[in-house]
């Protein structure tokens, strides 16, 4: 090992060490100085601004440079408004309910003991994240809630933009009498940086969450010596039942694909029944193609619709973040549950119909972490669900599934009381 590289182990060690000391410190915090610190973050961030938004211009001015696509520059990019939303979302988890010492079960044995199930923080968490600057302030923001000590690494693409916000958290921190060493961020581009937070520290590491594409989410989850809660890419599909309200469902359809298209709660694949395909399927494609969407097709969706670009086999496995979409004419809610199991990535489908019967039919056999009926799959977002924030959507079936907000960032301790009691 050189020099060079040893300091890095050395320095993220010591950042290991420094978050199980910020942990203990939340720990001993009481739910009013966290929400002080929220509270402080939030106008540290409207303060900083100016500072913020310059380190941001800088960012995309490199991101130019290197060629990185418009939807990651999109996602890269602040303004005011974005800013002023992500100080808005800090806020918003500062007014959630404190999840920390909630009991969610008590009973008392035969013998007399006292029995109760309490939520209690994980500890220290590691997010690995990629693009998205507003993800440092959610992040902050959930753990502190939650009370657990973070340890941040950002993309290389974001440096200064995640820089500028952790100053401002940790403006936030000292106003409310927290250690900064509660809120880190890994000030440094080096890839093995990440390779370290994967070995655990030394333990130090309760977590680790990854929230990027899909490459980083499949090296975190095979080099990880420590828990990951896992966030696959955003495989959406909605389904057009038969009994769908025409309008209804040319206006979800259109917002699930096109409101933001670099987001993860993007739809990606539009199902069609065949019963009612020849009825649906031209409304609903002007509706997109007015929009500047590209449509690809199966051989069915064309026979509709014969302007339509020919769907590849990796159309329905691709995860666009762009304005495409894949159309697939499928035999009812049967074969639109068996093209999502297929396919999908257990992150967010949906149904539009007025059938009642089908709609319960659809939720029973999606098996993903979101399952909406007439509604955009955009609403996949934590934010939406009153989290206040999230820190990503989980496709695990352990722990916390969906979006994952402060108390899905705590797990739980059992608390039993005794007045003597031994065991014969």
């Amino acid at each position: 090992m050189d020099d060079a590289a040893g300091g890095l182990q050395a320095t993220m060690r010591a950042m290991g060490q420094a978050a199980r000391e910020g942990a203990r410190a939340l720990r001993l915090a009481t739910p009013a100085q966290r929400t002080a610190a929220l509270t402080a973050i939030a106008a540290a961030i409207r303060a900083e601004a100016p500072a913020i938004l310059a380190a941001n211009a800088r960012d995309l001015d490199k991101a130019g440079a290197n060629g990185l696509t418009p939807p990651m520059i999109e996602r890269l990019m602040l303004n005011e408004q974005r800013l002023e939303g992500v100080a808005a979302g800090v806020e918003a988890v500062a007014a959630i309910p404190d999840p920390l010492g909630v009991e969610t079960a008590r009973w008392q044995r035969p013998n007399g003991l006292d029995i109760a199930r309490v939520r209690t923080p994980i500890g220290v968490i590691a997010m690995i994240y990629e693009s998205r600057p507003n993800v440092t302030a959610d992040a902050a923001a959930l753990t502190l809630r939650s009370g657990n000590a973070v340890i941040l690494r950002g993309g290389s693409e974001c440096i200064e933009s995640n820089l500028a916000i952790h100053a401002a958290v940790l403006k936030g921190l000292a106003a409310a009498g927290l250690p900064a060493n509660v809120v880190q961020m890994v000030r440094t581009t080096d890839r093995a940086a990440v390779g370290a937070i994967l070995s655990g520290l030394d333990r130090s590491i309760d977590l680790i969450i990854p929230r990027g594409g899909k490459s980083l989410v499949a090296r975190v989850q095979a080099e990880a010596r420590a828990p990951v809660l896992g966030h696959l890419e955003g495989l959406n599909h909605v389904f057009v039942h038969e009994a769908a309200d025409l309008k209804k469902a040319a206006d979800i359809v259109l917002n699930a694909k096109m409101r933001r298209v670099s987001v993860c709660g993007s739809a990606e694949t539009l199902l069609i029944d065949r019963a009612a395909a020849g009825k649906l399927l031209p409304p609903i494609a002007d509706v997109l193609i007015k929009a500047g969407c590209e449509i690809r097709g199966d051989a069915a969706a064309r026979a509709i619709e014969p302007e339509l670009k020919a769907a590849s086999p990796e159309d329905w496995t691709t995860e666009y973040l762009a304005p495409i979409i894949a159309v697939a004419v499928v035999d009812g809610v049967d074969g639109a549950a068996q093209h999502i199991a297929t396919y999908g990535s257990g992150h967010t489908d949906a149904i539009v119909t007025e059938d009642a019967a089908a709609a319960e039919r659809f939720v029973a056999q999606v098996d993903s972490a979101i399952v909406l009926v007439n509604a955009s799959t955009q609403f996949a977002d934590g934010g939406e669900f009153g989290f206040g924030a999230e820190i990503g959507i989980a496709t695990d079936k352990l722990h916390a599934r969906g979006p994952v907000g402060a108390e899905q960032l705590t797990t739980f301790k059992y608390v039993v009381r005794g007045t003597g009691q031994t065991r014969p």
